[in-house]
């Protein structure tokens, strides 16, 4: 039976990976410190094994990779705020511990990668829909070790002839997704709205995001690797949505009304975002299924019922 390493397979996007290549038939070993991730979003199913570590950690990540046959390497220190705040542990995780799961392939012989990498690495775009050729300008140290943890990826794909897949992210919700201060507007948003309270918008609310549902992230990891192909790739809609009216919709999709309040904008984030998806469709046969509004109110239905998801905080 074939089997994948999931590295951060017990976080969010991680999660529904794993979910993904065991309904394809796939055997799946999750590598995951669980400082984000957690037991519960995995599913009990004997073709799956836990490793608890961390990617910086040599033992931890040949143990992962003992037997596979693919890599998806999603484990990351996530988030522009965060990093700006502790720029030393952001490089640490997403940059050594990228180099880590590197040699730990090299070493294990394991020659298929897609790597999780982010649209923070284009910085404020200047263009748009941003395509995979457009500059990449970071405004934050996680846009910056992101972008180098993509190029290292890259560079051991050519120097050792592998198959390396980047796939750029950009705004990624749904299931699995909980509160984090630090974190997407969405789960933030949901959170204070699960509780009554006011939804927080930095700055006026016109910036745009791109907004993907997780089911259809988790069909673009297999489908860059079952495809054989290697490159960068834009994860996203396509479509650009306003906070302003993110914060209406998911109201709507709420049938909750609360307070707004705007505060001021916050550094190291663009005004605006969305994906040119035309590569990973027209390369990966990769078309987003979950509708925006369809996607908040089965998300808003999960959240309701977590027993995880704290409840509270502010988004942007």
């Amino acid at each position: 039976m074939k089997r994948a390493a999931v590295t951060g397979g017990a976080g969010f996007i991680g999660s529904a990976v794993v979910r993904e290549g065991l309904a394809a038939g796939w055997s799946v070993t999750v590598l995951d410190d669980l400082s984000t991730g957690y037991r519960q979003n995995l599913p009990d199913e004997p073709r799956l094994r836990l490793i608890e570590g961390d990617i910086r950690d040599r033992a931890a990540v040949d143990a992962a990779l003992e037997g596979a046959e693919a890599v998806f390497h999603l484990a990351a220190s996530v988030g522009n705020v965060r990093s700006i705040e502790n720029p030393g542990r952001d490089s640490e995780v997403n940059v050594l511990g990228t180099l880590e799961v590197l040699e730990g392939m090299r070493r294990r012989g394991v020659r298929r990668l897609v790597v999780s990498s982010s649209a923070a690495i284009f910085g404020e775009p200047r263009r748009l829909p941003i395509d995979e050729d457009h500059p990449v300008e970071p405004d934050s140290p996680y846009g910056v070790s992101k972008l180098a943890a993509e190029k290292h990826c890259l560079c051991y794909g050519r120097l050792h002839g592998w198959q390396v897949a980047a796939l750029r992210y950009f705004n990624v919700y749904g299931t699995n997704q909980r509160y984090d201060a630090y974190g997407n507007v969405i789960p933030i948003f949901a959170a204070r709205l699960l509780k009554g309270e006011p939804l927080v918008i930095y700055g006026d609310g016109e910036q745009t995001r791109d907004f993907v549902n997780v089911e259809d992230v988790a069909r673009s990891n297999w489908r860059a690797l079952e495809s054989g192909v290697s490159g960068r790739f834009n994860v996203g809609s396509g479509t650009a949505t306003t906070i302003n009216r993110l914060a209406a919709l998911i109201q709507a999709c709420s049938g909750r009304a609360v307070a707004m309040r705007h505060e001021p904008a916050r550094r190291g984030e663009v005004r605006h975002s969305v994906a040119d998806p035309a590569a990973i469709r027209e390369r990966l046969g990769y078309p987003p299924g979950v509708d925006l509004k369809d996607g908040l109110a089965r998300y808003l239905a999960w959240m309701a019922l977590d027993p995880l998801s704290a409840a509270g905080g502010t988004a942007s």
